[in-house]
């Protein structure tokens, strides 16, 4: 330990800390304790050693002063201009950090803040006191050769600096190879960062480099390790005659599974009967996961490390393996499997009278696609139906049961956006051959229905025997940002009722069912699901907003969600008496980070979902520059027009392609004003485009307005 050094970081502590110290910048340090000129780099040194410990901080005029408190710690996430936001848990909105405040951090680091007296209407500002930790430890990018050494350009755009990579430490990498860089160092205001490349993916032109380069990137494991493909041989293909003892036999029950074509982990069955009292008995039977993966096995930790199945463009990237997934724990046609029951007496208002959980053995009769009961219900279809003529009557109950399910929840409030989703077509080498919106039908609906009615059951339950549990909860949404809604549709006429700062869901489902099939629908929707929160996984049930219910879980999918999986070993050690005090504590010690885990998961999952989305999206439109769209402008910035097309392709019309005026931002009424003309661009308006170029590598899609466009 260099004893100089630390003496002089005592001595700045002992100033700062004194009662007559009065906050001075560093220059005045320097004069004030008459530091030489050739000390004044060390003393740069201590300083930043001091802001980096915690024990001194720089206040909003960037003067020295001993911390205040408890700081904020959160994670930097940067933006390539320098500036940053830091996202700290318990806050509703991130910190924006000036580019001067950031104090070298890096994408992803841990660091602790200290809040800056924002100005009145202003967003929340704050400055980096402390680097706690590197959060990003590798990076995937484009390799790029220079002379005697390399650098690595980083996919993720939020990364500002590209990467040197001395010679010796390219593995070989060649111009245009995408790679993993491991970052060696974090770099600071005069030095780029440093790294070594780890592995080369292919070039970037191969084919499925770049879905694998984004997969790397959002660290998602791939394969297996050897003790969980270990275990996972030793699970049995058919269901023993021990594991059906004790459970309830519904195999001769009439049942189905209904899912898209593709699908082959089929994790809920759903069955329906009327009886003479007119009462439907409703049977939601997921897959018995929990049978098969033991809490605390090697498959446990592997599925609770990954969180969830991730659904790439062109390939499921599994929670658990295929032997698994699409095997035993999958519920196909006409085999025995385990299952979790939840068996529902429901009466003519979608009102659950009575329930029951139960541990089941099962026998799918049919495996049904979506396409399949949609003809039968939707299109009449006669071949369809004669197909499955003993099924018919059961999917016509369905569809009756369903509808009112669905009626009694809208009566309730339940909030339902129907935003079109895109299915994106690849060939054999993943290039796309269409992209054409994935709609919802009577199936997909019906399905849903039945789902919810089934979790919302199950959390009711635990809820009531007040155990502990994992719960899906979606906060209230910032009363901030509904105020500012309410203000915006004023101008359209319609109205809501606040109660004091807070909004009740069925407010927001009228304010939709009122500008459904009008103008400004597009608009105000797209403004109102901004204003809500994320929905997430917590062991507190504070309720579901946005499904207007008090208790609310995940328990339909435990092949690919790992809360799912989770209470379903709570279901079955309670079904069977086994919860102890002992189990008790154990679970309330353990669900707090399985559920902060799982939501975190859950977001890099949709992540890395959407980038692998706008990546294909940007290859489709490199074969479609120069055509022209009519499209829906989806967001408005001061830098132009985010105009989204029908195949759900969304692009930037940049603010310099409006020529003739100066075009201004106006933030309340969300839209772009010219200022001599008053030619205005509002969020949800119709607008012609013309494909002007695509960046495969940023994954973005520019527009201007089409040559024969006046306006």
């Amino acid at each position: 330990m260099d004893t100089q050094f630390e003496k002089r970081k005592n001595l700045i502590c002992e100033l700062i800390a004194d009662e007559s110290y009065v906050p001075m910048k560093e220059k005045e340090l320097v004069a004030f304790m008459q530091v030489a000129k050739e000390d004044r780099a060390a003393f740069q040194g201590v300083l930043r050693a001091l802001l980096s410990e915690g024990r001194i901080e720089l206040n909003r005029q960037g003067r020295y002063v001993k911390p205040d408190g408890e700081r904020p710690v959160g994670t930097f996430i940067s933006h390539a201009k320098g500036f940053g936001f830091v996202e700290v848990e318990g806050f509703s909105e991130d910190f924006y950090i000036p580019a001067d405040r950031t104090m070298g951090a890096f994408y992803m680091d841990r660091v602790q803040i200290m809040p800056l007296t924002g100005e009145g209407g202003k967003r929340r500002e704050a400055a980096v006191v402390r680097i706690l930790e590197h959060g990003l430890k590798q990076i995937v990018g484009t390799y790029e050769q220079s002379q005697n050494f390399g650098f690595v350009i980083p996919d993720n755009s939020k990364i500002g600096a590209d990467v040197f990579v001395p010679a010796e430490r390219s593995k070989g990498a060649v111009t245009g190879a995408k790679v993993v860089v491991e970052l060696t160092s974090y770099g600071d205001e005069t030095h780029k960062p440093e790294g070594r490349v780890v592995e080369i993916l292919g070039h970037m032109n191969d084919p499925g480099v770049d879905i694998m380069s984004i997969v790397r990137g959002y660290g998602l494991p791939m394969e297996f390790g050897e003790k969980v493909m270990n275990q996972t041989g030793r699970v049995p293909e058919q269901v023993s005659e021990a594991d059906r003892a004790g459970r309830r036999d519904l195999r001769e029950l009439q049942m189905v599974t209904i899912d898209g074509e593709d699908a082959k982990d089929l994790d809920d069955a759903v069955s329906l009967y009327r009886d003479e009292e007119g009462l439907y008995h409703l049977g939601v039977h997921i897959a018995d996961v929990t049978n098969y993966v033991q809490e605390n096995s090697a498959l446990d930790w592997e599925a609770l490390e990954r969180g969830t199945s991730v659904y790439l463009v062109d390939r499921v990237i599994p929670m658990l393996p295929h032997r698994l997934s699409n095997g035993i724990c999958s519920l196909n046609q006409g085999v025995d499997r385990l299952a979790l029951s939840c068996l529902m007496t429901i009466g003519s208002g979608g009102e659950v009278k009575d329930y029951e959980i139960v541990e089941t053995v099962i026998c799918v009769n049919r495996r049904m696609t979506y396409t399949s009961v949609k003809k039968i219900l939707e299109d009449h279809d006669e071949g369809e139906r004669r197909e499955y003529e003993p099924l018919v009557p059961m999917f016509e109950q369905m569809e009756e049961l369903a509808a009112i399910l669905r009626k009694r929840r809208h009566k309730r409030g339940s909030i339902d956006f129907d935003f079109a989703e895109s299915k994106i077509i690849l060939d054999k080498d993943g290039h796309p051959l269409e992209i054409r919106p994935y709609e919802r039908n009577v199936a997909t609906r019906m399905i849903e229905d039945f789902m919810l009615a089934a979790n919302e059951t199950v959390a009711q339950h635990f809820f009531w025997m007040e155990l502990p549990f994992v719960y899906r909860t979606h906060e209230k949404p910032d009363p901030d940002k509904i105020k500012k809604l309410a203000t915006f549709i004023r101008n359209f006429g319609y109205r809501m009722k606040l109660s004091g700062e807070e909004i009740h869901p069925k407010e927001i489902q009228k304010l939709l069912d009122r500008i459904a099939d009008t103008k400004e629908e597009m608009m105000i929707s797209r403004l109102t699901l901004r204003s809500m929160k994320q929905a997430k996984y917590t062991v507190e049930c504070t309720g579901h907003f946005g499904l207007a219910c008090q208790q609310y879980c995940h328990f339909t999918s435990p092949i690919r969600r790992y809360p799912d999986l989770q209470i379903h070993r709570i279901i079955k050690e309670q079904l069977r008496g086994k919860l102890s005090e002992e189990r008790i504590r154990h679970y309330e010690d353990r669900l707090p980070e399985v559920a902060k885990h799982a939501s975190k998961m859950e977001r890099r999952a949709a992540e890395a979902e959407r980038e692998t989305d706008k990546l294909k999206k940007a290859e489709y439109m490199e074969d479609h520059v120069g055509e022209v769209y009519e499209g829906v402008i989806s967001g408005v910035t001061q830098w132009g027009l985010y105009v989204e097309l029908p195949n759900t392709v969304e692009g930037l019309l940049h603010v310099s392609a409006l020529a003739g005026d100066y075009f201004y931002c106006d933030e309340d009424a969300c839209e772009l004003v010219g200022r001599e003309s008053g030619v205005s661009y509002k969020l949800g308006q119709r607008m012609n485009v013309q494909v002007k170029g695509v960046d495969r590598q940023a994954r973005t899609v520019d527009f201007m307005l089409p040559e024969t466009d006046e306006s």
